[in-house]
């Protein structure tokens, strides 16, 4: 039991995504049993998974929320913000260039963790590009997907 979960999406996410992503979260802490969350911080997406998963620490007190950092942080040091548990940079990211940080850093996640909560709708974009190097590691049977911006998904 246990278990990691990260998140993909879009930069602007709309904010109305945020009950169906914290019905979400809260599934994967009750049914999956995960317990450490992983998200980034720069679009909506990101924000409105930092918010459910604040959510879910008020009722579940065994959940982790993790601030990934795609940059070193000797190079752009950030603070853990207030609800974070912790910040983490990926091992082996020091000789990655800048500009490929991110998607490498995301790439990073999506093999270590066990589950991925995605909001992807944009067919030409990095968040589709990470949901399909996700989809391919399911298939593998080494992560769980959810595309929440999957149209079969919405009410």
């Amino acid at each position: 039991m246990g278990g990691s979960c990260f998140f993909i999406g879009h930069r602007d996410t709309p904010d109305s995504v945020l009950p169906m992503l914290s019905q979400t979260v809260e599934q994967h802490i009750v049914k999956c049993g995960v317990t450490d969350f992983f998200v980034g911080h720069y679009g909506r997406f990101d924000a409105l998974a930092t918010l459910a998963v604040k959510g879910a620490k008020q009722r579940h007190s065994a959940v982790t929320l993790t601030l990934l950092l795609p940059y070193h942080p000797f190079d752009r040091p950030i603070p853990i913000p207030e609800g974070f548990d912790s910040t983490f940079y990926p091992p082996g990211m020091e000789s990655v260039p800048k500009r490929f940080s991110i998607v490498r850093a995301n790439q990073w996640m999506i093999d270590h963790s066990t589950h991925l909560i995605a909001y992807v709708r944009h067919p030409v974009s990095n968040a589709q590009n990470l949901l399909a190097y996700a989809k391919a590691k399911e298939r593998k049977g080494l992560l769980a997907v959810i595309n929440l911006g999957d149209k079969s998904l919405q009410v």
